[in-house]
């Protein structure tokens, strides 16, 4: 049997909007659809999520699901960090394809800051993430892919993360299993947890599957389900 990422990450959008552009952005559909803001490049801070961040019950919680971390502005990113060092029962993650343009040093233990990449031209995005974020840890995800990021330099990376296009986008480009493997097997040789995304099983098949999550994600998830079945 599988696992489902949003169950074991949930996201948290405490910032809604992108300015990044990229055409198949689902974020960017969604808003539309919903209306949650008038401008998706215009990235707009809802302050008031800060408070569920003071759940007493341990997450994961992605806070970049509909926004780049590169497009949040300093007092947004000061006042969320102020948060997450108040709650170490939370791990909180961040993604980016921006890398270039962050400018972050943090001493924070459940902070994990993460680069998205989606083709072989964009593995520099990792190398930028470690020299212009100063963090405790580190993940990739290797989604959508284009193409095969080859012999990708995983040095110093705690998490890898690799799914395919989903939606109904024209033209849309899977994953191939070849490209999937070759990036576990990167990880897997510097002992770093790989996962594939749940999209990924009629391309790998179930038994090919690789779900594996960092140690501080288990142990999350650990006292969610006993908090749960109490």
């Amino acid at each position: 049997m599988y696992l489902c990422i949003k169950d074991q990450i949930q996201n948290l959008n405490i910032v809604i909007g992108c300015t990044v552009g990229c055409d198949y952005c689902y974020a960017r559909n969604n808003v539309r659809r919903f209306h949650t803001i008038e401008d998706f490049s215009n990235p707009q801070f809802f302050e008031s999520k800060l408070r569920l961040f003071d759940n007493k019950i341990p997450h994961n919680f992605l806070l970049t699901g509909m926004s780049d971390l590169a497009g949040w502005k300093k007092e947004w990113i000061d006042m969320v960090f102020e948060k997450i060092r108040q709650n170490p029962q939370h791990q909180f993650l961040f993604l980016s394809k921006r890398p270039d343009l962050l400018n972050i040093e943090t001493d924070l233990q459940n902070a994990w800051f993460g680069v998205t990449v989606t083709r072989n031209s964009e593995l520099w995005r990792i190398d930028a993430l470690k020299q212009n974020v100063k963090a405790k840890k580190y993940h990739v995800t290797f989604e959508p892919l284009f193409d095969e990021p080859k012999n990708p330099n995983l040095d110093g990376i705690d998490w890898v993360v690799i799914g395919t296009m989903t939606g109904t986008q024209k033209n849309k480009v899977h994953t191939l299993p070849s490209w999937a493997n070759n990036i576990k097997d990167v990880a897997s040789a510097k002992n770093i947890p790989v996962f594939f995304k749940e999209d990924l099983v009629p391309i790998m098949g179930e038994e090919n599957m690789v779900q594996q999550l960092p140690q501080q994600f288990l142990d999350v998830l650990k006292v969610q389900y006993a908090t749960k079945n109490k």
